[in-house]
């Protein structure tokens, strides 16, 4: 007799993995007791990922919000369900629409067993239609398909990658979520829809945004599927990234645009610079005839037309920057770009972008490209004024363009090349700065190929009178004066003061005495320094003979020193700040400390 004791369940088991149709077993906690075969291998999981997970798990947002408030109630309400459509999500990312027929088993009593549900896609072409979409997804091409709402319905790989998303993240969602602002703004307010029931796109721009926030450019064009009426029920948009092209064809347009902003500058700096230098060495001739300046010049004629660097050394105000234009003026390069720059005044964190440039968007307010200053001396010289104060940390990049004539952009990893003949000056020891290690000697010996000493205007006392005379012709002549002469009386007291500003205070000392000077007489008393070290001469012992009226170097650096002390008694010995000092005698505090230091005044101390 055959009895339930005979029954294989082994074969019962076999049936149900074995089985043609998606099936699954979910027990009483609404968590997969088993599934099949045929369900396991459609959604690409092996059955141990499913088994004790909850169908949420593997469904769309939307289904598993239906399971929960529609499926599930209704399951335990009635024991079954009828082709309740159910959208699951492949391993893959692919969306596999189904309808499911389930049926809870029961034991005796009443308590929930287990709950057998049935999956069958939702057209007979499924199997065909996933290969389909299997093709799709791998095509090397940026394609998306969306619904007549909008909606993402699918989207190729390389769409993915190009925007930086998982499948599961987009299938689902309105397309407008992934455009900018500015596209999401124009199709906005339903004009999105309008344009699917168009039904044709063909090289639109568009702009989306990654899920790193870059925007991209794109150009876009799509075809429609449309139903028995005609309405569209599916785009599929093809698109093309063309960011790279947009940028480049911007920065072709802005770097023409620059440069011929730059041309006209450089032209313009150019022409000024020639003029600048004909009239500070009396077109073309630096002026002075003593043998300290002869020297010089026969050392500037030796190494102009060469290609060596050159360093200026010399005190402030000795006129470094004149002598690198001579050099530049005579040398071959002469017709191209002399460009300065001060390395003093560039803040050390934006050295690296002066000398060699930027591209937009390199660091905070870099809002466009800049070309740096190396770039734009290419084919003349860079006189790179102050070279001790370039940071260490820069000197190295520095050293690879005078040895390898190669630099970057910040921000950039384009190799640029650049023609540049390098004079750098410098007031500094920099034999010190090496020695510190505050100067790298490499450096220091690619730079000093050819090193100028400019003398101090106190040793070359020979061109005095004639710089001097030189300077009051020009003023003169700028400021739409007479022409005003230097008396014997004058040129003693130029000669009597020891000059510790060099030639750059000797030419400030002529325009102050032009601007005092009220008649005929050129008032250099007036404009003459109080401070400062006279020389002991004869001239000007002869100088205070001539003319009791006429003071001293030393009398009048007595008389200011007294009226500085009778200031700070005033004061209370306040030197800045509201009725200080400083106010009192019309000048700046820092000026009034150097004073004070210049004379040794220091502030009597309380008994």
């Amino acid at each position: 007799m055959y009895t339930a004791r005979m029954v294989d369940l082994d074969a019962y088991r076999w049936l149900f993995l074995r089985a043609p149709v998606m099936v699954s077993l979910i027990d009483a906690e609404g968590r997969y007791q088993d599934v099949n075969d045929a369900l396991a291998q459609r959604l690409g999981y092996a059955r141990e990922d499913m088994i004790g997970a909850k169908p949420a798990e593997f469904v769309t947002r939307e289904s598993a919000e239906r399971i929960e408030k529609e499926l599930a109630p209704t399951l335990r309400r009635t024991g079954r369900l009828e082709n309740k459509p159910v959208a699951f999500v492949s391993r893959s990312g692919e969306k596999v629409d189904c309808l499911t027929n389930s049926l809870v088993e029961y034991d005796p009593g009443g308590a929930h067993i287990r709950t057998v549900a049935m999956y069958t896609e939702v057209s007979t072409l499924a199997r065909a239609d996933w290969k389909y979409r299997e093709l799709y997804r791998a095509t090397p091409a940026m394609l998306h398909t969306v619904d007549a709402a909008g909606c993402i319905i699918t989207v190729t790989d390389h769409w993915l990658n190009k925007m930086g998303y998982s499948r599961e993240e987009v299938i689902g969602r309105s397309v407008m979520d992934f455009h900018s602002d500015k596209y999401r703004e124009m199709l906005g307010g339903g004009r999105l829809k309008e344009v699917i029931k168009l039904g044709e796109l063909k090289n639109e721009d568009r702009q989306m945004v990654t899920k790193a926030g870059v925007v991209i450019d794109l150009i876009v064009s799509a075809i429609s599927e449309r139903d028995s009426q005609g309405n569209v029920t599916r785009m599929l948009v093809a698109s093309k990234d063309v960011t790279e092209r947009n940028r480049a064809e911007r920065e072709l347009r802005d770097a023409l645009a620059e440069n011929a902003r730059l041309r006209e500058e450089l032209e313009h700096e150019r022409d000024y610079l020639r003029e600048e230098v004909d009239v500070a060495m009396n077109f073309g001739r630096i002026v002075g005839t003593s043998p300290v300046l002869t020297h010089m010049l026969d050392q500037i004629e030796a190494v102009a037309q060469t290609p060596a660097n050159v360093l200026i050394l010399g005190e402030s105000g000795v006129g470094k920057e004149v002598v690198a234009r001579a050099i530049h003026s005579k040398s071959a390069r002469s017709s191209a770009p002399l460009v300065k720059v001060n390395c003093a005044s560039i803040p050390k964190e934006l050295f690296e972008s002066e000398f060699f440039g930027h591209v937009r968007g390199s660091f905070t307010g870099a809002h466009k490209d800049r070309l740096g200053r190396f770039q734009l001396a290419d084919g003349g010289t860079i006189f790179l004024d102050e070279i001790g104060e370039i940071p260490l940390e820069l000197q190295g990049k520095l050293l690879r363009v005078l040895q390898e004539r190669q630099f970057e952009r910040v921000g950039d990893d384009e190799t640029r090349t650049v023609d540049v003949r390098v004079i750098a000056a410098t007031n500094r020891n920099l034999d010190e700065a090496v020695a510190k290690g505050k100067f790298r000697e490499d450096l220091y010996y690619r730079l000093s190929v050819f090193p100028i000493e400019v003398p101090p205007l106190r040793k070359r006392a020979e061109d005095i009178v004639q710089l001097a005379k030189h300077f009051l012709e020009v003023t003169c002549k700028d400021f739409g004066r007479d022409p005003l002469v230097l008396t014997q009386s004058h040129l003693d007291m130029l000669q009597a003061y020891d000059w510790p500003g060099n030639v750059r205070e000797l030419k400030n000392v002529i325009e102050r005495a032009v601007i005092l000077t009220r008649r005929n007489t050129l008032r250099l008393d007036l404009s003459l320094p109080v401070h400062g070290s006279p020389k002991k001469t004869q001239s000007s012992t002869k100088a205070a003979n001539v003319n009791s009226s006429i003071m001293t170097d030393a009398q009048m650096r007595e008389q200011q020193r007294q009226n500085i002390i009778a200031a700070l008694r005033l004061a209370r010995w306040r030197v800045s700040g509201k009725g200080g000092a400083a106010e009192l005698l019309g000048m700046r505090p820092t000026t009034l400390t150097d004073r004070m230091q210049s004379y040794g005044i220091k502030k009597p101390t309380r008994r």
